[in-house]
């Protein structure tokens, strides 16, 4: 299928499943399925159908070929995720059999049970990359702090399976690759680095719009989901003692963006006294989040230390270096391997000194400068998304035989 020069000869089917967020909407996998089809595959999704957007059931953009189902998004804790998983199976199953025979099936988690899918299609020749967006065990230890109960043993088992299974792993960083070649045991030739990083096209300054500041000289923004791991509680609380304990309320603060939290950090927002120097937009479209970001003075990002955000590389806070903006963040490690000089770090959680280093921020134009020219240059160079597709291309070569060499950051 591939030639010496690692170009595509023939024509191949790749499969992605993705159950968490709806495509093209999920970033991450959009990338992926474009550099797979420049690369010579016929690229099928199957993913949920979204909310507002993505909502068509079938849909081919820019060559890819996307199906959707429907999914209720879970509730009521893990049984809730039970239930929201089984119907998702259930679907994905579905689809697959109308997609038919496919070369590469590519299974993005959560949740670590696509190898049940994977295993009828490798058993008619295909091969199976997983693509570990999350670790599904600290995932459950961060969000639901029940500790090493029985569920946990569970998704450490499924997590073990899907391992197992895959001839090849993608991880998000070095931190995921470790333990892909720990816990899982997979061997170095196996397991390829392809960091998610934006595209920079799709981030452009803009004129500032000072209106967005609501006559404050400065805005603070936030963007990304807003789940129990992500950290939105915590970032009002250090903005409500950046107004009370150090003493500055001449800020506005925007939090761009959606999740199961959503409603109560708008409620916390109000019992910490912050309504009207904190504005919640929902998921916005591009250009409106261009303005904001464009705008902002410094950007958030509050991911409190635990078990996953230690290990885990976050979006916002690519996006953020792509925009040119300096950020705080609480201590993680890779924060700092992802933003390095383009972010301040705060111990982690601690909210006052996260308010204090805002505020040193506040007052320092021509670091906030320095900082964001540094984000820049690394999403641009290093941390680009053209060495994220090449590590990708690589590890299809290395699931199919070739001869691909181990991608790290």
């Amino acid at each position: 299928m591939w030639d010496l020069a690692g170009k595509a000869s023939s024509l191949g089917k790749v499969l992605i499943l993705v159950e968490n967020l709806s495509v093209p909407f999920d970033r991450r996998v959009w990338q992926e399925s474009l550099a797979l089809r420049d690369a010579g595959w016929e690229v099928h999704v199957i993913c949920p159908q979204g909310t507002k957007r993505d909502t068509e059931p079938e849909a081919e953009i820019d060559g890819v070929r996307i199906h959707r189902y429907p999914l209720r998004a879970a509730t009521g804790g893990p049984l809730g995720y039970l239930r929201e998983y089984g119907a998702a199976l259930w679907h994905t199953r579905r689809l697959a059999r109308r997609v038919g025979r496919v070369d590469v099936v590519h299974a993005c988690n959560p949740p670590d049970l696509f190898f049940l899918l994977a295993g009828g299609l490798r058993r008619r020749g295909a091969k199976f990359v997983f693509d570990q967006h999350d670790l599904v065990p600290e995932l459950y230890l961060s969000r639901f702090d029940r500790g090493k109960d029985l569920l946990y043993r569970v998704v450490c088992f499924l997590e073990r399976r899907t391992y197992r299974a895959a001839d090849v792993v993608i991880a998000t960083n070095e931190s995921y690759r470790q333990v892909a070649l720990t816990r899982g045991g997979k061997r170095p030739e196996q397991v390829f680095v392809v960091r998610s990083a934006p595209a920079v096209e799709r981030f452009r300054q803009v004129p500032q719009e000072p209106d967005l500041r609501k006559g404050k000289p400065y805005l603070l923004c936030y963007l990304g989901v807003m789940g129990p791991q992500d950290g939105v509680d915590y970032a009002l609380r250090a903005l409500a003692r950046l107004r009370d304990e150090v003493g500055r309320d001449d800020w506005h603060a925007v939090f761009v963006g959606a999740g199961d939290t959503f409603d109560d950090m708008v409620a916390l927002a109000r019992r910490l006294g912050l309504a009207e120097q904190v504005e919640f937009t929902g998921r916005i479209p591009d250009e409106d989040l261009l303005r904001y970001l464009s705008t902002a003075d410094v950007c958030l990002s509050p991911d409190p230390f635990n078990p996953l955000n230690d290990v885990s590389t976050m979006n916002k806070v690519m996006e953020y270096m792509a925009m040119a903006r300096p950020m705080v963040s609480f201590e993680l490690r890779e924060a700092r391997v992802s933003a390095g000089e383009a972010a301040l770090y705060a111990p982690g959680n601690d909210e006052l000194e996260f308010a204090k280093l805002v505020a040193r921020l506040l007052d320092d134009p021509d670091e906030r400068a320095r900082m964001g020219a540094i984000g820049r240059e690394r999403v641009a160079g290093p941390l680009s998304w053209e060495r994220s597709r090449e590590a990708l291309i690589s590890a299809y070569q290395a699931a199919i035989g070739g001869a691909g060499q181990t991608r790290s950051e």
